[in-house]
């Protein structure tokens, strides 16, 4: 069903949407565009790219409407899928898989907690050093799925002669966007940081989520879990000795996966995050986790590039992805050398533009001096005041699993001439309509029905 991914992401009634191929699908995949951005998949029109490129063909007007059809030359859930899971070719070598199994890093992780943390920039400044010259995803944020699928809706809206169509607005109570604040814990240093981290993020009434190395790197007592539960904080899993060889082939991920599993059950958590954002989407149903938080929008500054191009939440099979759609603190303030901010404000900016999911990655390991401490103050400081102003639902990355996973089983029923959710959860969820403006489409939402007494933020059209 080629629909199908258009109509999760929206949530709306499936008459609304009607498309089909446009032709025969090619038998290999390659790249090409849809308006401005880059699909990899299968197209019925070629050439097809081997990698990404501005020379690519672009299908856009080969997508027809006609007697209330869409036919589209691809498969937008082939297409969305390819991009989400990174099952894509990119012109870095380092984005592929054969990454995770070069016999170097078994050697730089080896040796990583012996060496100064000066040579350790410097051999990392070293291998990001081309990092600027990659063309795709596109640099600080890709948003091509989430643009690829509004574009389909607008195509999709005009070729019934609909300009207004409802569906569940994605966040609770009509929450403009979504932020969530997660803490890697790496090192013993970091481990006995994290209270004062806790007492800084409760100065701006801001709680987080602090990922532990349950093996090997420090002891983490109950006394540590209590603190961090009491406070109103969460716990998740991090990788399971953080020495970049979880998924190096396999069947060592298979093993260490049970011992992930293991540490999962007994430590009472949700989420996971792999160490060094090292990730193999394929492989993931043998984690016995609600949700991941290891794939970067934007992978340029991480050793496995590519990126998932998306500023939403999203499924792998059973599993609730919660992408890293900003660049973590330790690429920001020890590759770039950048304490400014700006990259975070420009990232913050596109990924509201597009109402999706702030996630930022603060390690309690590199909060250890004057400016990134100011640098995070100012970050909190900017989070603090889009919540207080109605823009922004910031939480936990648990809640923002739980909502998703209860979003995508809500639906859309019309009764007397009126639209009405349907499921677990309607008390805060809302109705919202994707509106015709030219070639783009705006967003409102409705305001709260009777059964729910919480307030609805405003929502500024899109």
């Amino acid at each position: 069903m080629i629909e199908r991914t258009l109509l999760d992401y929206y949530r709306c009634p499936e008459h609304f949407v009607k498309m089909s191929l446009a032709g025969d699908l090619s038998p290999e995949s390659g790249y090409f565009r849809f308006g401005s951005d880059i699909c990899y998949g299968e197209s019925a029109r070629g050439p097809l790219g081997r990698v990404p490129s501005s020379a690519l063909v672009d299908v856009l007007p080969d997508a027809i409407a006609a007697d209330g059809l869409l036919r589209v030359p691809f498969d937008p859930s082939q297409v969305i899928d390819n991009l989400r899971l990174e099952r894509y070719p990119t012109d870095s070598w380092r984005s592929t898989n054969s990454v995770r199994q070069m016999p170097w890093l078994k050697s730089y992780y080896s040796l990583r907690r012996y060496m100064p943390s000066r040579l350790r920039l410097q051999l990392q400044r070293t291998y990001f050093r081309n990092w600027k010259s990659l063309t795709f995803p596109g640099w600080p944020v890709d948003s091509s799925v989430d643009q690829i699928l509004q574009r389909l809706l607008c195509l999709s809206l005009r070729s019934q002669g609909i300009a207004r169509l409802p569906f569940i607005w994605f966040w609770p109570d009509g929450a403009p966007s979504c932020a969530v604040v997660t803490h890697d814990v790496e090192t013993v240093v970091g481990r006995d940081r994290c209270s004062w981290l806790m007492d800084l993020d409760d100065q701006y009434e801001i709680k987080a989520s602090f990922q532990v190395v349950p093996e090997e790197r420090y002891a983490v007592s109950s006394a540590f879990l209590d603190e961090v539960r009491t406070r109103g904080f969460e716990i998740n899993v991090h990788d399971l000795n953080h020495d970049g060889r979880l998924f190096s082939n396999r069947d060592e991920f298979l093993r260490r996966a049970e011992r992930i599993n293991h540490h999962v059950r007994a430590l009472g958590v949700r989420g996971f995050r792999s160490g060094g954002l090292y990730r193999h989407a394929d492989w993931y149903d043998a984690l016995a986790i609600a949700y991941d938080m290891s794939v970067p929008n934007v992978g340029h500054l991480e050793v496995q590039r590519g990126g998932c191009c998306t500023v939403m939440p999203y499924f792998i099979g059973r599993i609730v992805e919660l992408p890293v759609t900003t660049s973590q603190d330790y690429s920001v303030f020890g590759i770039l050398k950048d304490f400014s901010n700006d990259l975070w404000k420009d990232q913050i900016e596109s990924i509201m533009s597009q109402h999706g999911l702030l996630s930022f990655i603060i390690h309690p390991d590199y909060q250890d001096a004057e400016r990134p401490r100011h640098a995070y103050r100012m970050l909190l400081d900017r989070l603090s005041g889009l919540r207080e102003a109605g823009m922004c639902w910031v939480t936990l990355p648990g809640d923002v699993e739980r909502w998703w996973r209860q979003r995508s089983r809500l639906t859309l029923l019309q009764e007397g001439g009126q639209w009405r959710i349907e499921g677990p959860g309607k008390e805060r969820a809302r109705i919202a309509y994707a509106e015709l403006d030219g070639d783009d489409l705006t967003y409102t939402v409705e305001p709260p029905v009777l059964y729910s007494s919480i307030p609805s933020p405003a929502v500024p059209t899109s």
